[in-house]
């Protein structure tokens, strides 16, 4: 059985990111959406928020899990038994970073494999930061995300702007 693993940050989903999820899961027995807990950044929705949207827009797809984690990805894919790690790429400048960072991965972890799906053309321009600067300013995103997840990124923006 091969388990394979997409991380990222979710922060929010978009359609992008269900296109790859979607896709993966046909490709795979079981694929496994990681989200990352990067404390570094600071994310609109909380670790456990993302989990939850996740869950809500892939509960169609029976192979695809939702699960949380830190630290170093290969680990998290070793702890996962997952031989496989899944990335998508929108550009050639996602595709250099894409590759260093597999290239790494490969060197501490060789027995876990990476591999590449390519964006949707329609995706191709689309990223969480778009969706989250184009909401700011009260902008359509009915084209970016979800129609589940739109009264979530328009609550955050709200609780966003009334900090400020």
């Amino acid at each position: 059985m091969t388990k394979a693993i997409y991380p990222g940050s979710f922060d929010p989903v978009t359609f992008g990111h269900l296109d790859i999820i979607e896709r993966a899961s046909k490709v795979v027995d079981h694929l496994i959406v990681g989200v990352l807990n990067n404390s570094a950044k600071h994310p609109l929705f909380s670790v456990e928020e993302r989990v939850v949207m996740l869950q809500e827009v892939t509960s169609h797809l029976p192979n695809v899990e939702i699960q949380s984690f830190g630290g170093l990805l290969v680990d998290f894919a070793k702890q996962c038994d997952a031989s496989v790690i899944v990335r998508g790429l929108r550009a050639i400048t996602d595709f250099e970073y894409e590759l260093q960072m597999s290239q790494t991965n490969r060197k501490i972890a060789p027995d876990i494999d990476t591999i590449f799906l390519t964006t949707n053309l329609k995706y191709a321009y689309l990223s969480s930061s778009i969706v989250k600067e184009v909401a700011m300013y009260d902008g359509a995103i009915d084209e970016f995300v979800p129609a589940a997840m739109i009264p979530y990124i328009r609550e955050k923006m709200k609780e966003k702007v009334k900090k400020y």
